[in-house]
Formats: structure tokens, C-alpha cells, sequence
């Protein structure tokens, strides 16, 4: 799966470049921004206040993946999730959500289709999207090959598609975000996204603030990258690139427009692993998981953090679809352990969720 933070950073300098996003959503009344305030401080709540969303990415791709995820839900501490709406097994999702309404679910739009034997292609079909179908019929494997090939207006078209297939199911919901980063590779998805997240008052996932784990996380992508190339050199200095910088204008010109925004995003879970010759056994998953989850929590700054994670309980068939099962079980087994719980509250976390950040910024609009 192709990571996330580079099609971020890609997006977001040609984005405030050409400025388009500034030049076609149309922005509700500037409100000022105090120094040094985060997001979550806006949003009502205290000045050091560490507020997290543990997100679930991934809902609706399999059984497997809609079981691991509603007993992280139900018996663990993640307290939000968003659907693949494209994928097979969307129908028995949508019901648990029906059945529990104030499950905190929002889409995952879903532009590419990764795995190889296991697939599925866009809602609106391939007359009208042609560049977003490869030659299986299926949505493009990559995010390469879906901006090669796939307009704007036909990524806006799957967009709506995945909303309007929610709706007619009874599906509202609560906020969009982008299956391996898609909206983000390129500056016009990323304004399709958020134009049709300010068009239908539905908040949509943007780091706009001080991304203290993204830019780590850059750092750290880009030592690997040294190190891959042969051009690093034991203590050399990675520094934090300047363009991370333009998170914020955009992120202010999403919140001037009703939205809320994050501070920070966590999203490195995903390719945590075992340490080599460490078979992967349940225990040895959850020990590993769990001990990185805190040790982020102990290190995050004040500000609203969305933290993604796949939880899934893999039976033998979920190894026929992806080769993911260990770090997504891993990510399930760390979302049950006390231990996280545990930190949570000796650390003073507060959870929210989605729909709690979108009445508060409602709150916030209503009060000027």
C-alpha cells in the first residue's frame, strides 16, 4: 500500500501554488486566528488539551475487516471508523451502523483498488469514469496510475457516487477522509474533496495545524530514503521540510469555511513490524502494537490528533485477499489491551469524535 505523507506534502505545495482551492470554495466570513491557539482550543476545549480520534480505516473491505473493527469499537478504546463504500461487504457494515446509531462512521472514499485477487471498481461505473477503471474492470491499483489516468471531474463524480450510495442506504455520515491518500496526490482531488466536504457541511479529514507527527514522520520517510540511495551519513541532520508550512493556510481556509480541522495527524501504524526473526504470534503483535500506541500518546502534543489504524481479525481467507493481516490484527489486539486504556487515562487523553468536532464547530459559527 503506497503511504500516505509524500502524496500529502505533493498535493498540498502544488495546491497552495496554484491556489486553487482559495479560488473556487468560496469561504464564510475570516475569523481570526491567536498565535500559537490550536485547532482544539477553538473548538472549546483548554489550552495543553491533548483530544484524539482513534480511527479505524478500512470498513466495509471484508468480513474480517468489519469484525475486527466493531469488536475494536465494542471492547476496545478506537472510537470512530470510515467505509469503503465500494467493496463487497459494505451491506453487513451499514447495517451494524443502522443498528447502532451513534457509531461515529464516515466515508473512506475509495479510488483505488490495491489488492490482486480481491477487487472492486467505482460506483459510478466505467461509461462514466473510464479513467478510473483498469483493464479488469476494477478501480487502478495505485494512486500513480489513478492520477495518470483519472480527470478531476471524474474523481468529483466517485465522490458523490460513494456519498449518495451512504444516504440511500441510511448511511449519514460523519466526515470524509481518502483510501491511501488519493485526494491528496494531486491539487485538484484534493479540491474536489474538500469542495464537496464545504458543500455538504460534512467535516473532512485535513492536518492544518501544528502536525508535530507528520513532520516527523516526513523525517524519518526521508532518512529511509537517504539510506536506500547511499547518501546518508550516521547523524546527519533530516530537517522538516518548509513546504509542511502550507498545511496551515489551506487548513485556516477549510475552518473559515465551516469545517472543522486537525492538528495533527498519526499515521504510521501501518508499517510498524516486528523486529526481524520475531514470529508473528498474537502476543508478540499486541505487545508490539500496543508499547508504539502509548508511546506516541506519551509523546503527542496539545491539539485535536486523528490516529489511524486497520483493525482487522484475520481468519484464513483474509490471507487470500492481503498479506496485511499481522499489523492489522496487531492494531485490533492494541485497541483491546488495558495497557492502552490504561495510558489513556493516567495521560489525561481526551477522546472525541467526528460528530462531537463538527457540533462544536457548529457551536463556534452559531456563537459569532
Amino acid at each position: 500500500m503506497e503511504k500516505f505523507p509524500l502524496l500529502l506534502l505533493l498535493g498540498i505545495f502544488l495546491l497552495a501554488t496554484a491556489g486553487t482551492f482559495a479560488q473556487r470554495v468560496k469561504p464564510k466570513t475570516p475569523t481570526a486566528v491567536p498565535p500559537g491557539q490550536t485547532y482544539a482550543e477553538k473548538l472549546g476545549w483548554k489550552k495543553g488539551d491533548r483530544v484524539v480520534i482513534l480511527h479505524i480505516d478500512d470498513a466495509g473491505m471484508s468480513y474480517d475487516s468489519n469484525l475486527g473493527t466493531i469488536r475494536a469499537l465494542e471492547e476496545g478504546v478506537a472510537n470512530s471508523v470510515s467505509v469503503m463504500m465500494p467493496c463487497p461487504w459494505v451491506p453487513g457494515f451499514v447495517r451494524y451502523l443502522k443498528e447502532h446509531p451513534s457509531v461515529d462512521a464516515g466515508l473512506h472514499l475509495t479510488l483505488t483498488s490495491e489488492w490482486r485477487d480481491y477487487r472492486w471498481g467505482p460506483l459510478v461505473g466505467k461509461p462514466a469514469a473510464p479513467g478510473l477503471v483498469d483493464l479488469e474492470g476494477a478501480l487502478w491499483p495505485s494512486v500513480g496510475q489513478v492520477v495518470e489516468s483519472a480527470s478531476a471531474d471524474e474523481v468529483e463524480k466517485e465522490i458523490r457516487a460513494q456519498l449518495e450510495r451512504a444516504r440511500a442506504m441510511g448511511f449519514e455520515p460523519t466526515h470524509l477522509d481518502s483510501h491511501m491518500g488519493t485526494l491528496f496526490a494531486t491539487p485538484e482531488f484534493m479540491e474536489r474533496y474538500i469542495k464537496v466536504g464545504v458543500e455538504e457541511k460534512i467535516p473532512v479529514m485535513f492536518p492544518g495545524g501544528h502536525n508535530s507527527f507528520l513532520a516527523e514522520q516526513y523525517k524519518e520517510e526521508h532518512k529511509a530514503q537517504l539510506i536506500r540511495e547511499g547518501k546518508y551519513m550516521e547523524g546527519q541532520a533530516v530537517p522538516t521540510p518548509p513546504i509542511l508550512a502550507q498545511t496551515q493556510p489551506v487548513g485556516q481556509q477549510i475552518w473559515n469555511a465551516g469545517l472543522p480541522v486537525l492538528d495533527d495527524l498519526h499515521n504510521t501504524s501501518y508499517g510498524w513490524k516486528l523486529p526481524a526473526g520475531t514470529p508473528a504470534t498474537p502476543e508478540n503483535l499486541r505487545q508490539m502494537k500496543t508499547e508504539k500506541y502509548i508511546d506516541a500518546l506519551r509523546n503527542m502534543k496539545p491539539g485535536l490528533t486523528m490516529v489511524i489504524m486497520h483493525c482487522t481479525d484475520p481468519s484464513e481467507v483474509f490471507g487470500k485477499i492481503s498479506d496485511s493481516g499481522a499489523t492489522r490484527q496487531g492494531d485490533l489486539l492494541a485497541m483491546l489491551d488495558p495497557a492502552l486504556r490504561e495510558t489513556i487515562r493516567r495521560e489525561g487523553i481526551i477522546l472525541t469524535t467526528w460528530r462531537e468536532v463538527k457540533e462544536r464547530r457548529d457551536k463556534v459559527a452559531a456563537a459569532k
